[in-house]
């Protein structure tokens, strides 16, 4: 079952300071929610994609990893041991049993599903229930980052356009970047996890083009001829680096960056917000059509 875009989690030490940051770059930041595990966390909401700012806040409430179990909270705080940035990519499904016995099946799965529900709230204060399923995988050859795919049980409660509505513009996820000394050695999970039916090689890396989204894997010397950006690689296998965001008037988050005092900068018709700056992430704004 092929599958896009759902959120990135980007594993930061400092929940509101993060938020805050997220803010002045212009994006509307939702409120805190807490988790029984561990850990809190902020959402910013796109229109395809979400990213999920996301705190060690508890660490006493912190289980470990099991036999056939992931602990969501555990990866992050031993993400987190090193440094900020995004943790893990979670792509979106229509029956997480089913891809759980997909992946299984693919050599990449054989962890228990992970089941929550919690309550949200509507931009005018309505409560409302969220509940979803994780089916972690792996990737053994990138052990610093976490892979799972999330299926929302009530998505109308949780896709809301009022928390799409950003100051910068940006509307839309097309694509994130993931970085890697040897694309191709990851060929094959990138097919089982996206399930696309046939990855785009070239000489920059390898483009699984999903329905909502695109997945890349660049070598470091092509993510820093793209960006202008020499990334930021975690020991073994992929990291993922950057988060492309559709924006209509580049002109219009570079102002609005100036005003806040955010560091951003033009890299061939691109704005790029480095890692330094957005808490170990690379964010880049460009013009771009989605969907």
């Amino acid at each position: 079952m092929p599958h896009g875009l759902d959120h990135i989690v980007h594993a930061v030490r400092d929940l509101d300071a993060a938020a805050e940051f997220y803010r002045r770059a212009g994006f509307t930041v939702g409120a805190r929610n807490r988790h029984a595990w561990g850990t809190h966390n902020r959402i910013v909401q796109l229109q395809n994609c979400f990213i999920e700012i996301l705190e060690v806040a508890e660490p006493e409430k912190i289980v470990p990893h099991g036999e056939g179990s992931f602990s969501f909270g555990a990866f992050n705080r031993d993400f987190l041991a090193s440094s900020e940035g995004f943790s893990m990519l979670i792509l979106n499904s229509r029956d997480t049993n089913e891809d759980a016995r997909a992946f299984e099946a693919a050599g990449i799965g054989g962890f228990r599903l992970f089941d929550f529900a919690r309550e949200g709230e509507r931009p005018d204060g309505r409560p409302v229930k969220l509940a979803f399923s994780l089916a972690f995988v792996r990737d053994p050859a990138s052990p610093n980052l976490g892979f799972a795919v999330c299926q929302h049980h009530f998505p109308e409660n949780f896709w809301d356009p009022p928390f799409q509505a950003h100051a910068n513009g940006a509307r839309a996820v097309p694509g994130v970047a993931m970085v890697a000394e040897n694309p191709s050695d990851h060929h094959i999970f990138l097919k089982a996890f996206t399930g696309a039916s046939d990855l785009h090689s070239s000489s920059i890396g390898v483009k699984a083009r999903t329905e909502n989204g695109d997945v890349e894997i660049m070598e470091p010397v092509s993510f820093r001829d793209q960006f202008g950006v020499s990334p930021m690689v975690r020991g073994e296998g992929m990291t993922l680096n950057a988060l492309r965001l559709a924006v209509d008037d580049i002109a219009q988050a570079e102002a609005l960056h100036r005003q806040n005092g955010i560091v951003s900068r033009r890299d061939v018709g691109r704005l790029i917000v480095p890692p330094d700056v957005a808490h170990g992430a690379t964010l880049i704004f460009e013009t771009v059509k989605v969907g």
